[in-house]
């Protein structure tokens, strides 16, 4: 397995459907990174935001932390706003300040299949 200390591989699973490798890095944003790892596994309905963004909400309640505004596809982020942990489709400027908290690997267009109904669920890769 290859976490680190700086860096958490996660898996962002798309209920009964696909999974995404995700790595949470916690050199980006050490305290929203350090929240999430001791809130794992989550799980929440699959929402978009128009077309560019996927996200689910949480109940973990953090501040922005090195806001950004502009975000590339295969970024992950934390939007504080809604406790929502979203991941980026295509590059996009949300207009929405979010804090980068990391990077999904591997086929992420599954995420343009999304239904209505559909469930995330992030948790350890103890593969």
């Amino acid at each position: 397995m290859s976490s680190s200390v700086s860096k958490k591989q996660l898996v962002l699973e798309i209920k009964n459907k696909s999974k995404i490798q995700c790595d949470l890095k916690r050199h980006l944003s050490p305290r929203t990174v350090g929240t999430i790892m001791r809130s794992l596994p989550l799980d929440g309905h699959a929402h978009l935001m128009g077309k560019n963004i996927a996200y689910f909400e949480t109940k973990i309640d953090s501040g922005i932390e090195r806001g950004r505004q502009e975000f590339k596809k295969g970024d992950v982020a934390f939007l504080p706003s809604t406790s929502s942990i979203c991941f980026f489709i295509s590059d996009s400027v949300p207009g929405k300040t979010m804090t980068l908290i990391g990077k999904l690997g591997g086929d992420i267009d599954s995420l343009n299949d999304l239904k209505p109904g559909d469930v995330f669920e992030l948790y350890e890769d103890t593969g």
